[in-house]
């Protein structure tokens, strides 16, 4: 009979139940809006040796938790900002030392306080003075990356962190080493050369790798990995923590491998799926939530921390915002962006916690600290960038200059003309690109090319439609797991700059938008995409409703969209109904009046979401066009409400109507999520009505 004995000690099942928890915990933690980080951290305790203990914090874990610590490092230097710590240098540097500096006075205040030793104390300041800029990528989604509030705060992040750094290998080398004024020439030499070799000896071996001898990607992925164990190893030969070679060697490869490049993201990608998940899970298996109910010593400490940081990172943010002059909005948003506590942090911690300096209370302070600035800084980003976003001027949108190329997805064939004829409807006259209707096969294995013969049936009815319109087409077809795959790869492939796709108003999924393949289409692509559910032709129109959402004008691509909003009302012959929910309507409706073509246009005020459903979607007609001007999620002008909409106008009188998702130009800049998953929204729902 089988029995499991706990802890688990086969190694195939250790790794299967690792793998089940890097699985589930970010799915759990987006569901409630919490960093993913937060999740695995939570798993460590769980199912760790203070937990249920299903898992032991043996050397497997340990060896694959200190490769991920290293990862993480390494990530951080290769992700900081170089380019923009030099343009905003100044800034940068006096923000940086008073982040790193105002909460290291009070960490070494707590440490004194609390009767751990002078070293431990330093360290711990160094740990409160470090921060990892978790939440930018919500910054960046939301459209205020280049604000100098913004800037200010990511250049600062090399003085943290280097600072931070800096601090743990000085009182790492006095904890291993007699402290006199040979131990100190000897760590000064010894860090001093080993920078050297490194930030100027490994660019040139890189760029000699790169240029001669790199012949595909996995022969780069293990140049690299080899750069970051070998430094870190020096490291240690050199007399410090061997998180310092791996900074360092992030550093020296920092110009060399590309933000967005294919070999940035496979060790993103190996990172974020094996190593980093492990480290965390290690850390998390060090926490002990009795230690802090059996010593009130511990709970007092784990409050204080907290307290201080935040009092730490608030008066650097408060400091430099009087000195440089940023609004109120700005300083809050420094104030998130620095709080989260996450890669340095649980990188000294472990150190610490292995020399001896650190007791398991002082390390479940800390974690906890962590926890709740994960928790904080996130709901701050996305609070005060939207109203910085709002505040803003509005910046002038240059339409991109790649062809205009309309992408059709075909499932149904009933559904084939009406799309047709949306399609016809918005194509600029004077352009000579086809349609490019597409069907997607799934692949299962054996009936593939059945199913390709029936999918070329369908688009051949097609290209009938479309040559009846003298309109040329180009016919793709995809066989993939996924469909919603194919449909992105194709749409990266042809250069697509529009996608009409059809509905049915039903989820066939617990998606909360439009369904799981459309959802994803979504949120992996930045194209203009065109939700339609046509039951009447679209000739029989006699009036176009457009409702416009809160802060869409804010979008990037909000005047194409009502450009083409306006193309199809004069093309129909159909006057336009403007229904301004929540914003200016003499604002709104210059920018209506301002695109071309000129139709007849009315201009309605809506005060709140619920009086749109209360006083207009039961009067809507069937000869009435609706088209909703959307948001993709964790966007500026997004609204939870926009995600019920489109069932609600479904459920409506109205039979025909249109959810239009504006072009995003630029992609979300993902630095400082490093080993994490971030829900796209942390602001409650009601925070969006504020």
């Amino acid at each position: 009979m089988f029995t499991l004995e706990l802890p688990v000690t086969d190694p195939v099942l250790i790794f299967a139940l690792a793998m089940v928890i890097f699985l589930l915990a970010p799915i759990i933690m987006n569901r409630l809006r919490i960093p993913g980080i937060i999740g695995l951290i939570f798993a460590g305790i769980f199912v760790g040796p203070n937990g249920l203990g299903i898992l032991d914090r043996d050397p497997t874990i340990v060896l694959l938790g200190t490769v991920g610590l290293l990862y993480i490092i390494f990530i951080a230097g290769l992700e900081i900002d170089l380019d923009g710590f030099q343009k905003y240098r100044n800034r940068s540097l006096v923000f940086g030392l008073l982040s790193f500096s105002i909460p290291f006075a009070l960490g070494i205040a707590l440490g004194i306080m609390m009767e751990y030793s002078i070293p431990a104390a330093i360290l711990l300041g160094s740990i409160l003075g470090s921060h990892t800029l978790l939440a930018y990528p919500i910054a960046s989604r939301l459209g205020v990356a280049k604000n100098k509030a913004v800037t200010t705060a990511v250049g600062g992040l090399i003085m943290t962190d280097t600072l931070a750094l800096l601090v743990l290998a000085i009182i790492a080398g006095m904890k291993q080493g007699d402290i006199n004024i040979i131990f100190w020439v000897q760590l000064i030499v010894s860090l001093t050369l080993f920078s050297l070799v490194v930030l100027f000896g490994v660019p040139v071996i890189a760029k000699f790798f790169f240029r001669n001898m790199s012949s595909h990607g996995s022969m780069e992925y293990i140049f690299v990995m080899s750069v970051l164990f070998v430094c870190a190893y020096l490291a240690i030969v050199a007399g410090v923590q061997p998180i310092i070679g791996a900074f360092l060697a992030g550093l020296a490869l920092n110009r060399l491998i590309f933000e967005q490049g294919p070999l940035m993201n496979r060790i993103k990608f190996i990172g974020n799926a094996i190593f980093i998940p492990f480290f965390l899970l290690s850390v998390g298996m060090l926490m002990d939530f009795r230690v802090l109910l059996e010593e009130p010593k511990a709970l007092i400490f784990a409050f204080s921390i907290v307290v201080l940081v935040n009092i730490g990172k608030m008066s650097a943010a408060w400091i430099s915002g009087e000195i440089y002059r940023y609004s109120k909005d700005e300083v809050k948003l420094m104030y998130g962006l620095t709080i989260p506590q996450a890669a340095a942090t649980l990188a000294a911690t472990l150190v610490g916690y292995e020399l001896g300096l650190f007791s398991l209370a002082l390390v479940n302070g800390i974690i906890i600290m962590i926890l709740v600035t994960c928790m904080i800084g996130p709901y701050l980003v996305e609070k005060y960038s939207r109203k910085i976003a709002e505040a803003e001027e509005e910046q002038p949108y240059e339409r991109s200059q790649a062809p205009e190329r309309i992408l059709i997805p075909l499932a149904n064939p009933k559904t084939i003309e009406g799309l047709f004829d949306l399609a016809f409807i918005i194509k600029t006259p004077t352009s000579n690109e086809p349609l490019y209707p597409i069907s997607v096969v799934r692949e299962n294995g054996g009936d593939e090319a059945a199913k390709v013969a029936e999918a070329e049936k369908m688009l051949g009815h097609a290209v009938m439609y479309a040559a009846g319109a003298d309109i040329p087409i180009r016919l793709l077809t995809r066989v993939d797991y996924n469909a919603a795959s194919g449909i992105i790869r194709a749409m990266t492939d042809t250069r697509i700059s529009t996608v009409i796709v059809g509905w049915n108003g039903k989820l066939s999924t617990p998606q909360k938008i439009l369904g799981g393949i459309l959802d994803q289409i979504l949120e992996q692509t930045n194209q203009m995409m065109l939700v339609a559910k046509l039951i009447h032709p679209l000739n029989t129109t006699k009036r176009i409703v457009l409702i416009l959402p809160h802060l869409s004008s804010k979008k990037p691509g909000f005047k194409e969209s009502i450009r083409i909003v306006k193309l199809m009302a004069n093309r129909l012959g159909a006057t336009l109904l403007c229904l301004v929910v929540k914003g200016d309507q003499n604002y709104y409706g210059k920018l209506v009046n301002e695109q071309k073509p000129d139709v007849d246009v009315t201009l309605e005020t809506v005060d709140k979401w619920m009086h749109l459903e209360e006083n207009y979607l039961h009067r809507f007609k069937k000869d009435e066009l609706i088209i909703v001007i959307s948001a993709r999620r964790g966007t500026v002008a997004w609204h939870p409400y926009l995600e019920k909409l489109p069932r609600k106008i479904s459920k409506s009188t109205s039979e025909n109507f249109i959810v239009i998702f504006p072009e995003e130009v630029e992609t979300v800049d993902l630095r400082g999520s490093r080993g994490t998953t971030l829900p796209t929204t942390f602001l409650p729902d009601r925070e969006y009505d504020h």
